[in-house]
């Protein structure tokens, strides 16, 4: 027998990606741990709750230092970042926009490895708690920027 004769397929592709597929497995994730025992660090769809709460603190102070940002800018300041300086400079829509998305991708980034070790000592969650800490130290500097702002205009 040839290797099409044994071929049983159908010619049915089920693999195909839907949005129903998305969905369903973001509802129940399958893979906990590695698939064998020999797999270290593996990446898996299914993430420590503990996550979560820094992942939504920081997406709430990217919105706070878009803000802040924007208001700083009314006092005279100007925006460091290059890419977002020119997106702020385009549209305040497409800002805010470009903001989120690129703190949302590099979030989803990390969280995906979190269960790694970067040169093999600092585990992956570590690095989210870090930005979560830079965050707050930028809301912190902005608010004492935004002070100082207004009592050199009074």
């Amino acid at each position: 027998m040839s290797a099409t004769e044994l071929d049983r397929r159908s010619g049915i592709e089920r693999r195909t990606t839907t949005f129903a597929a998305y969905w369903h497995g973001a509802r129940n994730p399958r893979r906990r741990a590695g698939r064998r025992a020999t797999d270290h660090r593996p990446i898996i769809d299914w993430h420590s709750p503990r996550l979560l709460i820094p992942v939504f603190a920081i997406l709430g102070l990217c919105v706070l230092d878009g803000t802040l940002t924007v208001l700083l800018m009314t006092h005279g300041a100007r925006e460091v970042n290059p890419v977002m300086a020119w997106f702020l400079s385009h549209n305040l829509l497409w800002f805010a926009l470009a903001k989120l998305a690129l703190t949302g991708v590099g979030l989803c980034v990390l969280v995906a490895c979190s269960r790694m070790r970067l040169f093999r000592t600092i585990r992956g969650e570590l690095i989210v708690y870090a930005v979560l800490g830079v965050y707050v130290w930028l809301i912190a500097y902005e608010l004492r920027l935004l002070e100082l702002a207004g009592t050199s205009s009074t």
